[in-house]
């Protein structure tokens, strides 16, 4: 009986003692980008990214399995290489940063599309909106920096209508249809350092 005690206890040992495989990142803003790109004048896309943004993801490396996700965007580091554009999204007319500062993803759901592709589901609250989003990508690999660092990086895409935001600023043209797209197409790559 003492023998088989021992056996359950050291059984239930290695149980406990073996590693956990999923580690916690925080979202290295200097190499992350989110990206996003509508529809102008009915011909031509126009792409903006934000250059400030920080988070935290939870990822399983072996299972290829991202466990949690959060993002921050500052809303007032929009950027279209156009000022006076920018100035325009910035505006009540579209994201109302001084009332909305910044805009959030917080992931909900997880699940794999085969070898290193994944989907998610999340709230992406945009100018005090909330909606649910789905997004696809892909976990692109990882490595240690030539400071120790050990890092891993994804990109993931997804599509939204900004009209579900209430971001509903438009003019029509002469030759039809309006000046921006009501659907926007998220451009995420996101690299995060593991915590130690």
């Amino acid at each position: 009986m003492k023998k088989l005690l021992s056996i359950i206890t050291f059984q239930l040992l290695l149980v406990f003692t073996v590693p956990a495989f999923a580690a916690n990142y925080t979202v290295d803003s200097v190499h992350s980008n989110i990206g996003f790109s509508v529809r102008h004048l009915v011909i031509s896309n126009v792409k903006w990214s934000f250059t400030d943004v920080y988070g935290s993801f939870t990822f399983d490396e072996k299972k290829v399995a991202l466990k949690d996700a959060n993002l921050t965007i500052k809303a007032k580091s929009i950027s279209t290489n156009e000022p006076k554009r920018d100035g325009h999204l910035r505006s009540p007319e579209f994201l109302n940063t001084d009332k909305y500062p910044t805009l959030t993803f917080k992931m909900k759901k997880s699940g794999s599309l085969g070898g290193k592709k994944m989907w998610v589901t999340g709230d992406l609250t945009i100018a005090g909106v909330t909606r649910e989003i789905r997004l696809e990508g892909e976990y692109i690999g990882a490595a240690k920096d030539p400071w120790g660092n050990f890092r891993a990086g994804f990109t993931a895409e997804g599509k939204i209508n900004r009209f579900d935001y209430g971001l509903k600023w438009n003019k029509a043209i002469e030759t039809g249809g309006m000046v921006v797209g009501k659907e926007v197409r998220l451009i995420i790559e996101v690299e995060g350092i593991r915590k130690k």
